[in-house]
């Protein structure tokens, strides 16, 4: 599932769009009526952790006032759209049992902050599965055959052609309209609000280190591979924990978190792809052979995880 740097990637996506007029729409989802979104003006874009907010007016009514400009939304004029990339997800490892990584993270999502019920709001959340994606002004095309030995393009939940003749095409995403984005950048561990003493709080607590991580209540669009890649990054062990590593051992792994984001975000503002460590690895870049396991709570969320036992050791109680 496409982590916070992808979602800010496919955030640029959209920028160009905003003030823009729907002109026709299509696409594949039953889970809102696409119709609905007919000759309204797109008004703005936010990014949320894992989520994309997108909001819609009556064309005919003011513009209004959107987000506050930042830096990565002023990217976005230089090339951040360009049809070659098309905010396709690129990593550089082979896919291990997607459909049941997509089928727990979806469940996850679920729990995570259920939007209310009610009539449509002016909000248009998205929430995208393990090979979503945003495509501006192309389709995307397949790139092998499926099981069935067919060459079948994807097909796009949702496709916004514009006025302006451009358009934007949504794959493999859920959508929610609300009447607001629901942020909390002290947790987004890409914003410059994010809060680093809550986030150590959370680290201290006796649950393994990588249950924690993944606790979108404090590391808003920390995903899987950046869990795997930061604990090695840290060399900590995923199951030891976080009440027996020391504050600098703590302080050392948010750093990963924050830096790692930041530079894979950078990465694909480049169009370049993802070269894990340890993420899907049989190998660690040492040479030692590499652990991999599904962990998670009891009767929580579980994710398979990558650690190699040698550059991660346990610390386990007693050893501190």
């Amino acid at each position: 599932m496409p982590e916070g740097p992808s979602v800010r990637k496919f955030q640029l996506l959209t920028s160009p769009f905003v003030g823009q007029v729907v002109a026709k729409v299509g696409g594949s989802s039953r889970k809102i009526n696409v119709n609905d979104l007919n000759a309204l003006r797109l008004q703005d874009s936010q990014v949320h952790g894992k989520n994309l907010y997108l909001a819609f007016v009556a064309a005919e009514g003011p513009l209004g006032p959107t987000a506050e400009e930042t830096v990565l939304q002023r990217e976005a004029a230089i090339g951040a759209s360009s049809p070659a990339k098309g905010g396709q997800e690129q990593i550089c490892a082979p896919q291990t049992h997607p459909q049941k990584e997509e089928l727990q993270e979806l469940q996850h999502s679920r729990s995570e902050a259920p939007d209310a019920a009610g009539a449509p709001g002016s909000w248009l959340r998205f929430h995208f599965g393990l090979f979503g994606s945003i495509r501006a002004n192309e389709l995307s095309r397949a790139n092998k055959a499926n099981k069935r030995g067919d060459w079948k393009d994807p097909v796009p939940r949702l496709v916004l052609h514009f006025e302006s003749g451009g358009f934007l095409a949504f794959y493999n995403c859920r959508m929610h309209w609300c009447s607001s984005p629901r942020a909390d950048p002290a947790s987004d561990i890409l914003s410059v609000e994010f809060h680093r003493g809550r986030a150590l709080d959370a680290l201290r607590s006796p649950d393994p280190i990588c249950y924690t991580l993944l606790d979108q209540r404090y590391f808003s669009g920390l995903g899987n591979i950046i869990k795997n890649e930061i604990l090695y990054l840290a060399k900590i062990h995923p199951l030891t924990q976080g009440s027996l590593l020391a504050l600098s051992d703590l302080e050392h792994l948010l750093d990963c978190a924050v830096q790692f984001s930041s530079d894979w975000l950078c990465s694909k503002l480049c169009g370049k792809g993802l070269h894990p460590q340890i993420y899907q690895k049989e190998q660690c870049p040492l040479g030692h052979a590499v652990t991999k396991g599904t962990l998670g709570p009891p009767g929580g969320f579980k994710r398979l995880t990558w650690w190699c036992p040698q550059c991660q050791p346990e610390v386990l109680p007693g050893d501190e």
